[in-house]
């Protein structure tokens, strides 16, 4: 079926836009994402993206027609495809619909239809997992959900919340230690109880574990407690049982790696998982690892009293993220007090009179406890008998953008899939798996603008490109807008002046290609950000109409934004 080609609604006020011209004639190829046609509104031109490789099969509009947005201006398909008569304009295409979860009557139908086995199953409870299954459940499916441990998967029970929840309380410490200089008077001596900040941690991580159980008994789930893998491309096996699905959708997450090299089955080394269970502070920690996970954890220890000491094969920490948040996290660790070491290669962990020694190719690092903190590869317990028949690449369940495996009612979500190992990815592929599963669609899962966070004191946030990777990708140009935090008003105020906003955009059209933050409560304001930027929202339409309240942290994506104009109004212009 040919595929509308229409009007993009381009920003929050847009209602119509011009054809300046096509760039396409009715029989050219297009290839996914390639512009067809460019376009201009009452404040910018720029060029709209097909949706769809195939051949431009009509035009509706010809160069100079003005057109309503989400109005069709062509079709596009397969040589030959048919399309809606001819003759006058397409009528105004429909945004994409929500869906919507069925009535209770009609799902109650649906599942009472089937008596043996589930239209869906789910094997891990993690964050692509639980909430796979409940939106399959909320569409009407009977579903079974498979967890060998506790529901949560790694994000409650060994990553972002127990993570957290230390570094909340790491920076309850940061509090009472700048306390004084606010005129507070307290006694500056403090330590941890380190079973207490366990035992909170926990608890929290109980709470939170508790509540998806609980939801997905109110959602008609069944959970089965225990270890499962695919019988077939239908069954799923756990605890000698097998239960017989439809769909099958694989959310086996992750697990942390451990690096090949002489002495790392020491005693006191260990993962992340083991160290958040670990009941002493240690007096010397060396981490093994400077991505977001070994940086959040030095950030922790540090305030509770440990030295710590991280070493890092890259020429910088965190060195996924934009290199003005690596320069910024780097300063904040050593502030803290952690050493950073950059561009060593770990050789060996060697032993010492019972204690670790980091070894590396450029010098020695004695420790008494060591986390490794390279990263986490995708669990591929789940996959079973058929471990030959689902393409996997480097470890990773290959999908395409419908979380659909190459086998055609098996789907795979969040880290088995190893597209972006975050939770928050994870819920959104979970969803997509489920939508399409239940329903036989074939919704695509865009993941373009997931933000990444880093909670350090102060936090760093990044969505979108870096700025290297925009100039490598626009060559024609970008536009750099920068904000630092100390001229932000809520940051003086609070006394945490450190960081900044920088804003990556298109030079041709104001397109924002890429924030990158750090300071104040940065996990939270990357949401405005990454929601723009899904909107096609440009730097012109941030700094002219959108008003931020004052005093906040968030007013600095204003200001970044008018920057790249050249127009920020509370930082001197710059020097040209």
């Amino acid at each position: 079926m040919a595929t509308e080609l229409y009007m993009p609604k381009n920003g929050m006020d847009m209602e119509e836009g011009t054809i300046v011209k096509w760039l396409k004639n009715v029989g050219d190829k297009i290839e996914k994402d390639e512009p067809f046609m460019e376009i201009e509104t009452d404040k910018i031109t720029m060029e709209t993206e097909s949706p769809e490789a195939g051949v431009l099969l009509a035009k509706l509009y010809e160069d100079g027609a003005v057109v309503p947005v989400l109005t069709a201006v062509g079709y596009i398909g397969e040589p030959g495809e048919k399309v809606p008569e001819a003759g006058a304009p397409a009528a105004v295409s429909e945004a994409p619909k929500v869906a919507e979860a069925p009535k209770a009557a009609e799902a109650s139908a649906v599942k009472a239809e089937r008596k043996d086995g589930y239209d869906v199953a789910v094997i891990g409870g993690g964050p692509a997992g639980y909430v796979a299954a409940i939106r399959a459940a909320q569409l009407g499916g009977k579903v079974v959900i498979f967890e060998k441990d506790t529901v949560g998967g790694t994000c409650l029970n060994r990553g972002c919340i127990p993570t957290k929840t230390y570094l909340k309380t790491a920076e309850y410490i940061h509090h009472i230690e700048a306390a004084a200089s606010r005129g507070i008077v307290v006694n500056a001596e403090h330590s941890v109880d380190m079973p207490k900040v366990v035992a909170y941690k926990n608890n929290v991580v109980k709470t939170l574990t508790g509540g998806v159980a609980g939801l997905l008994k109110s959602n008609g789930v069944t959970l089965v407690n225990g270890e499962a893998a695919l019988e077939s491309a239908a069954t799923v096996a756990c605890g000698g049982k097998t239960y017989q699905a439809d769909k099958i959708i694989l959310c086996g997450g992750s697990k942390a790696i451990r690096i090949p090299i002489p002495g790392v089955d020491h005693k006191d080394v260990m993962t992340s998982d083991e160290i958040l269970d670990m009941e002493a502070v240690p007096e010397r920690l060396g981490i093994i690892g400077g991505g977001v996970i070994g940086c959040e954890l030095a950030s922790a220890f540090s305030a509770f009293g440990s030295k710590v000491t991280i070493v890092e094969a890259m020429d910088r920490v965190v060195s996924m993220l934009d290199q003005d948040i690596s320069a910024e996290v780097d300063k904040t660790l050593k502030k803290s007090g952690a050493s950073v070491n950059c561009g060593r290669k770990v050789l060996e962990i060697k032993d010492n009179a019972g204690h670790p020694v980091i070894v590396t190719d450029n010098g020695e690092f004695e420790c008494d406890k060591v986390l490794l903190s390279i990263g986490r590869a995708a669990d591929l317990g789940c996959l079973g008998k058929l471990a030959d028949q689902i393409k996997t690449e480097r470890g990773k369940i290959m999908v395409d953008d419908t979380m659909k495996t190459n086998v055609d009612n098996i789907y795979a979500c969040g880290d088995i899939n190893g597209r972006i190992m975050l939770a928050h990815s994870a819920f959104k592929m979970g969803e997509t798996a489920a939508e399409n599963a239940v329903k036989g669609s074939a919704v695509k899962c865009d993941l373009r603008y997931v933000p990444s966070c880093l909670y350090l004191s102060p936090e760093a946030a990044s969505v979108g490109l870096t700025e290297a990777k925009a100039r490598e990708l626009h060559p024609e140009g970008i536009r750099v807008g920068r904000f630092n935090m100390a001229a932000n008003g809520r940051s003086v105020a609070s006394g945490e002046k450190a960081g900044f906003i920088k804003v990556i955009a298109d030079n041709k059209y104001g397109q924002i290609l890429g924030v990158h933050m750090v300071g104040g409560v940065a996990s939270e304001m990357i949401a405005e950000p990454a929601a723009l930027m899904q909107m096609e929202i440009t730097v012109n339409e941030v700094a002219e109409s959108i008003i931020h309240a004052h005093p906040s942290y968030s007013e600095a994506f204003a200001e970044a934004c008018a920057d790249c104009l050249g127009l920020c109004i509370h930082q001197p212009p710059k020097k040209k």
